[in-house]
């Protein structure tokens, strides 16, 4: 049963509803704020497929559900990043499409769009997998009866292409142009006599530096979600490490820590965008 209406003097409508919910009791609903009749019975058409859980149902309205199983299960930085992929390569291309209507062609056409694109080869696989994932969500809890991702077949590589290392001397050469910068410097020396991660530098604490032992407890990475910033602890317990420094320049470090950080910052007092670094490095 449903009811579509104009309401006050706005020229509005709602729509009155019944439906069954998830232990199919019978429920009783209103809708409003809808600026034609027509607009307010799609809408009414797309939420009863929701509660039916109807393959039918826009690719997009699915991409709701499976972004709400999602929610809890994973952790915030990676929610940002599949929303971010899902709204930016997905949802313009299939949002549109029922999920039961999408084909192995419809996907091929899709990943041969991106592929022209110039995007890197892993940065290719991550996008394939984000679609697949939905596909599997559907066929595992919804019933959809195959994932067309698996005929269309995969693009992009898992590993990236082997990256460029600079030697001793193209470091030396690089190293000596930021002598006027102290901060800079001790950044750079960090992550070239380490090998840390730029995350992991950014998330060092006064607590990860033992002076007396010469050692970095590297047990934390940087992520900026949202305009803040966070410290993202592995969710292995074993996935800690510690590098250690020559003698040769710990004491240029420690000098440098203790006279030009500031030692009431309690995180991240390499004070860098990671962006900007990653483009150096």
């Amino acid at each position: 049963m449903m009811k579509a209406e104009k309401y006050g003097k706005n020229g509005k409508w709602m729509i009155q509803y019944r439906y069954k919910d998830w232990t199919g009791k019978v429920c009783k609903s209103t809708k409003r704020g809808f600026n034609t009749k027509r607009e307010a019975e799609e809408w009414l058409r797309n939420f009863l497929q929701i509660q039916k859980h109807d393959l039918d149902m826009k690719f997009s309205d699915f991409v709701s559900i499976y972004m709400e199983d999602m929610k809890g299960r994973l952790r915030e930085h990676t929610m940002v990043n599949k929303q971010y992929i899902i709204a930016d390569k997905l949802l313009p291309y299939f949002g549109q499409k029922p999920m039961n209507e999408i084909t192995v062609a419809d996907i091929r056409a899709w990943q041969n769009m991106l592929m022209e694109k110039g995007y890197s080869q892993t940065y290719l696989k991550t996008i394939n997998n984000q679609l697949s994932a939905i596909f599997n969500f559907a066929v595992r809890y919804y019933e959809l009866s195959s994932n067309p991702c698996r005929k269309a077949g995969s693009m992009g590589k898992a590993k990236a292409e082997e990256k460029q290392f600079w030697t001793k001397e193209e470091f030396q050469e690089f190293i000596d142009s930021l002598m006027d910068k102290r901060v800079s410097w001790m950044a750079f020396m960090v992550l070239f006599w380490t090998g840390i991660r730029i995350g992991e530098l950014l998330a060092l604490t006064w607590e990860d530096i033992d002076f007396d032992a010469r050692t970095l407890t590297i047990n934390k990475s940087y992520q900026r979600l949202k305009g803040k910033m966070w410290s993202q602890r592995p969710r292995r317990r074993k996935q800690t490490g510690r590098s250690a420094f020559r003698t040769s320049w710990w004491q240029t470090f420690r000098i440098i820590m203790t006279v030009f950080i500031n030692r009431t910052v309690r995180i991240g007092f390499f004070r860098f965008p990671k962006a900007p670094l990653k483009r150096t490095w």
